[in-house]
């Protein structure tokens, strides 16, 4: 099936960690894609802003549907719904309980984890003026969501149906930027220095657990490599 589509089109920026979510969701489904990588600047103006209004990271424009769509969450939900129905590789059939779960989960990453994370990286990295007040509570809100993560992982290799899912596969950009640099794991994260992963023994098993799969393994390489030559080619 994948032969005959045509390469859908991802548009992100260079570290942003929702486009690359999707990117990784297309990797494990082996979809055929262009990855555009805008700058920052060009998110907030057309012709971007006429295919995202919300002046946001990641869009998806899918030739083969027509359909394009912006929110990283709602782009894994079309991935699946469209192309993972019959092999499930990320997925679970529609109606069971996994699928609601999985579902759950996901909802959970887009609401719990990626705002809080994501205000953690403003207040310690780009707001003009030092506040260490906002600093400490988003850094306690990756603690918090660490640990929410690390109850429900007790006694599971994953997080939903026992195999790795698109439940598991949203957590990981933030997560990664948080504790453990993308490809070099002995890089700490932006946050090791302030919460330790030492503490979450059951997220620090599914990180690797997960880092390990040879498709996980190649969307970071290929990741890495490609922002090592947007760099070059801007030298």
């Amino acid at each position: 099936m994948t032969s005959s589509l045509k390469p859908l089109i991802l548009w992100g920026v260079e570290h942003g960690p929702n486009p690359w979510k999707v990117a990784f969701a297309l990797d494990e489904l082996s979809l055929p894609y262009t990855h555009r990588i805008i700058d920052f600047a060009a998110v907030k103006s057309p012709p971007y802003t006429d295919l995202c209004v919300n002046g946001r990271v990641p869009a998806l424009e899918d030739p083969n549907t027509g359909i394009a769509l912006w929110e990283s969450g709602a782009i894994l939900e079309y991935l699946v719904e469209t192309y993972d129905t019959s092999s499930q590789r990320l997925s679970f059939p529609r109606g069971t309980p996994e699928y609601f779960l999985a579902k759950q989960w996901l909802h959970f990453q887009v609401s719990g984890q990626g705002p809080y994370f994501g205000q953690a990286v403003w207040f310690s990295k780009y707001h003009a003026e030092k506040l260490p007040s906002a600093v400490e509570r988003y850094v306690n809100e990756i603690r918090r969501v660490t640990g929410v993560l690390d109850k429900a992982l007790e006694g599971k290799e994953y997080l939903v149906g026992g195999r790795y899912s698109y439940a598991d596969l949203a957590f990981l950009p933030w997560f990664m930027i948080a504790y453990s640099h993308w490809v070099a794991t002995t890089q700490p994260g932006m946050f090791a220095d302030k919460v330790s992963l030492d503490e979450f023994p059951n997220v620090k098993a599914w990180l690797a657990r997960i880092r390990a799969r040879p498709v996980t393994a190649k969307s970071l390489q290929d990741k890495f490599l490609t922002i090592e030559n947007l760099h070059k080619d801007a030298a």
